[in-house]
């Protein structure tokens, strides 16, 4: 169905329920949760420089990552948002050390999805005014209708996942999701508060001119890519391609995603297993690039093939235009 201008997110789930392979209804619920909760984050993340919601909080998070004050409002949000809905059993968090168990009103456990979130990615950005965002990975859950979730729920591989998205807060907020049949982006009007359909059927270019890494850690890398940060720095063809590292993932991701290019953090002698989330960032942004025509791995794996051990498990995340990324495996193959 081709998309309608001036589309409202609401009008077109409705429209387009039959991407869903499950019930519409609860699609909506979800979605809708996620949107009226990324609405309060975005009016938050807006006047941060204002109000004594900026800085450090003074602890630290599972990851051993020091927290922003915002960090933990938008992580709060996210999960009273959907806790009241009628829809999901339980919720995982990149800010919490385990995941979160919710009952339906009946006290029956029979709410069937699981949720895992990273409220704030980036955040570290928030004090200098660079974007934000969160991403968000929906499962069904493998559990039985009436038993409280458990662990295994939410230790499935990306191939399962039901839906994803993201949320940008940048010079516009935008709302990218997928429920396995294309990706769509939808920018929130902040006068009337509604998200409109402004990148229908979102596709990596096959080619870019992007490559986004921490070059600062070059020493500390994997020699495959080492090798190919040098490819992309030669002068041969359309080459050197451009360097464009913002530190969210988020926006690093939206961006080549738009241009084309190439987004790597790989392991290295310092983060032996990578940086990245698997369930909070890799998964759910593998899914988004595979719907758009991108690709996704961890190394040599497809990162959504991955049979998750542990909630907080981390891995090596490459993903963007498919030539690039298949040009980035002929190099780690070469020291396999």
């Amino acid at each position: 169905m081709s998309p309608k201008k001036n589309q409202t997110l609401g009008e077109f789930i409705i429209e387009n329920q039959d991407s869903f392979q499950y019930s519409s209804g609860e699609l909506s619920k979800l979605i809708n949760a996620i949107r009226l909760a990324a609405k309060v984050v975005n009016h938050e993340v807006n006047k941060a420089g204002l109000i004594d919601i900026l800085g450090g909080v003074g602890e630290t998070n599972i990851q051993g990552e020091d927290q922003q004050k915002l960090d933990l409002f938008a992580n709060d949000k996210f999960i009273q948002t959907l806790k009241n809905r009628e829809i999901v059993c339980g919720i995982a968090s990149e800010e919490e050390d385990s995941f979160i168990s919710i009952n339906s009103n009946d006290d029956n456990h029979q709410n069937k999805y699981v949720v895992l979130i990273d409220p704030l990615d980036g955040s570290s950005n928030i004090d200098v005014n660079v974007s934000v965002g969160t991403i968000f990975s929906i499962y069904r859950r493998v559990t039985p209708v009436g038993t409280p979730v458990t662990i295994e729920d939410f230790l499935q591989p990306g191939n399962k996942q039901v839906a994803a998205g993201y949320v940008v807060y940048g010079t516009s907020t935008m709302l990218v999701y997928t429920t396995g049949d294309g990706v769509n982006g939808f920018t929130l009007n902040p006068a009337l508060g509604t998200f409109y359909l402004s990148h229908p059927n979102m596709k990596f270019p096959e080619d870019g001119t992007i490559y986004s890494v921490n070059e600062g850690n070059y020493v500390h890398f994997h020699q495959g890519v080492k090798d190919y940060i040098k490819y992309c720095q030669m002068e041969e063809g359309d080459r050197p391609y451009t360097s464009r590292y913002i530190g969210s993932l988020v926006s690093d991701f939206h961006r080549n995603m738009i241009k084309g290019g190439i987004y790597m953090y790989p392991k290295s002698s310092v983060t032996q297993n990578g940086k990245l989330r698997l369930l909070y960032e890799c998964n759910p942004m593998a899914f988004i690039a595979e719907q758009a025509n991108g690709l996704a791995i961890g190394g040599v794996n497809r990162i959504m093939d991955i049979e998750p051990t542990e909630l907080h498990q981390r891995v090596p995340f490459f993903c963007g235009s498919r030539n690039m990324v298949e040009k980035l495996q002929e190099f780690l193959n070469q020291y396999q």
